[in-house]
């Protein structure tokens, strides 16, 4: 099997960031390696582009949760540190989608499932997570969806 060439990418950004010593981006780089390779061992298979930006999609998706306890707490060391390693994911995942695009992908969602009312709100769901995996906050896009099904 052939290396994905995201995964790749983040092997080479690490030996980058090894030869500069840039030793807080390979801190997060080595996380990154880290929770692909523990699945890649758990499940025995070598995970593709589409795979890993599921995992680099929920490492986001922690770091986001943790810096919103961080800021509520008043930890401005610890809110600064999870913001840092959101900007360091975020350069290995796709470009994120605009308000317009998700919207669009939504209205699309809806009128291809026929969707009517908040019951329908799994196909919908069912459909776009593929498109939009990695390239948006699930749980804004579920928050639109759902004040969209709940105005039908």
């Amino acid at each position: 099997m052939s290396t994905a060439a995201l995964k790749q990418r983040i092997q080479d950004d690490m030996k980058t960031s090894m030869k500069s010593g840039d030793k807080a981006r390979l801190q997060v780089i080595r996380l990154i390696l880290s929770a692909i390779k523990q699945i890649e061992v758990d499940e025995r298979i070598e995970l593709d582009d589409d795979r890993i930006i599921t995992v680099l999609d929920k490492m986001t998706k922690q770091r986001r949760e943790s810096a919103d306890q961080y800021e509520k707490a008043g930890r401005d060391d610890l809110l600064k540190q999870e913001m840092y390693e959101i900007e360091i994911l975020k350069e290995f995942l796709p470009a994120e989608l605009s308000d317009e695009e998700i919207e669009a992908l939504i209205e699309e969602a809806i009128s291809s499932t026929g969707a009517s009312s908040i019951k329908d709100m799994g196909k919908v769901m069912g459909q776009l997570k593929p498109k939009v995996q990695g390239r948006a906050d699930m749980g804004a896009v579920s928050g639109k969806i759902k004040s969209r099904l709940n105005a039908a």
